[in-house]
């Protein structure tokens, strides 16, 4: 048995796992790496390289950044301001959230924004007496769809046009995403008001102090110059994340990571909060789920596993199948090797795949390689298949199940949007 195969049974194991929840998701996730380094797939250097990711780093600097808001009570008179001018309803509010949430991703990290509105999210959720559950989820989907707007939102949309270009195709435009982008962006929060509303847990709060890092109502201190400083602090973080590529121009490296970090740093030195409150603030089990998953992708995609999950399923299509079936196969690929690998590996593992499949029909690539980016962003059925998603589940106490239940239902959502829109903005076969 190779490499590829015992990935892909460990794999197997780590799913039912996951779904069952018999053991804790952050063991899982550890385990699972540990086991693979152990079976020698990967190194023991490899194991524990997710500790050190800059998404990890990220995560909890953002974590202490939100909790400093929670602390000075700044949150809490966030959500008091909102809630007095778009009122408690949890429709009217879900709208307002998935609406900014997915414009600002539209131009900015899915992940930093996801980190950013967190807290202020909870915050709201507190005063409006609403379980932070109900928000929460629908925020990261907004993030993780409003990603696909524009080219710099997520990094599938590089590199599916990076790769048009490498084949001496015409890459796409930067705002040309924005075709599918935006429907896609509709239908996610259509479907969250509609249906989706309905699927997602209700994990009742107690009082305002009962949010994301449980912060007790004592240990507010509602100081107006520290609820000023950590306000401050905060904007001057997304500022920052703004400015990260631009700043590169000039020789300055300021990565999402450094940012949060200098940012939590900065709270613990203003007094928002002590350095205690700061350790206490991270969700551990969110770091460990995330960096457990990293070397078990890297598993996948150095072991060949990802590559046989795709020459398999493209085997079913057969020797000469027509453009839409191999688009909605391409896509529905994608989408599933992405709740459980990088969106950045699955897709720059299927990009070369799709635009050969095309040329071989002599249909335009331009389809298959937008469906496959688009579908590398539409994963949702589990806490591991974007950043966003695996930051919201400790704060929205979320199981695994929670993300199968209004997830999955969301990617065929999008999987229908997609079909119908992508062929008809970009045509497999243009002027026939």
């Amino acid at each position: 048995m190779g490499t590829a195969e015992q990935t892909l049974i460990v794999l197997a194991v780590m799913a039912v796992l996951f779904v069952t929840e018999i053991i804790p998701l952050a063991i899982t996730s550890l385990g699972g790496a540990i086991t693979l380094g152990l079976m020698g797939i990967i190194t023991p250097k490899v194991v524990f390289s997710g500790l050190s990711d800059s998404t990890v780093v990220l995560f909890a600097g953002m974590f202490v950044v939100g909790a400093a808001l929670f602390y000075t009570g700044l949150a809490q008179k966030i959500g008091e301001t909102v809630v007095s001018h778009a009122g408690t309803s949890e429709n009217g509010l879900m709208l307002a959230i998935m609406v900014v949430t997915a414009t600002m991703s539209a131009f900015l990290s899915n992940t930093g924004t996801t980190a950013a509105l967190l807290p202020v999210v909870v915050g709201i959720c507190a005063v409006a007496k609403i379980p932070a559950s109900r928000q929460l989820m629908p925020l990261a989907f907004a993030a993780g769809i409003g990603g696909i707007i524009t080219m710099v939102g997520t990094p599938p949309n590089i590199i599916v046009s990076g790769t048009l270009t490498k084949f001496g195709e015409q890459p796409f435009g930067f705002f040309e995403f924005a075709w599918i982008g935006i429907p896609l962006t509709i239908a996610t929060i259509a479907f969250m008001m509609l249906i989706g509303k309905h699927l997602l847990p209700k994990h009742e709060i107690q009082d305002a102090g009962d949010v994301e890092q449980e912060v007790a109502a004592e240990d507010i201190s509602n100081d107006p110059k520290k609820q000023l400083y950590s306000g401050l602090i905060l904007l001057g973080v997304i500022i920052a994340m703004i400015l990260g590529d631009f700043l590169k121009g000039y020789g300055i490296n300021l990565p999402l990571s450094m940012v949060a970090v200098i940012g939590a740093m900065l709270c613990v030195l203003t007094g928002c909060l002590n350095e205690k409150q700061a350790y206490t603030s991270i969700d551990w089990v969110t770091i460990f789920l995330f960096a457990g998953m990293m070397p078990v992708a890297t598993a996948l995609d150095q072991s060949g596993a990802g590559k046989m999950i795709a020459n398999a399923v493209i085997g079913v299509m057969g020797s000469d199948p027509s453009p839409y079936f191999a688009t909605a196969v391409l896509f529905a690929l994608s989408c599933v090797m992405t709740q459980f690998m990088s969106n950045t590996a699955s897709c720059a593992l299927l990009a070369p795949i799709g635009i050969s499949i095309a040329q071989g029909m002599g249909a335009d690539p331009h389809a298959v390689l937008m469906a496959i980016g688009v579908a590398a962003s539409c994963a949702f059925g589990t806490p591991v298949g974007t950043p966003p998603n695996t930051l919201v589940l400790g704060p929205g106490q979320y199981k695994f199940t929670d993300y199968v239940k209004a997830g999955v239902p969301l990617s065929l959502v999008c999987f229908v949007v997609s079909l119908i829109i992508i062929p008809m903005v970009w045509p497999f076969f243009p002027g026939k």
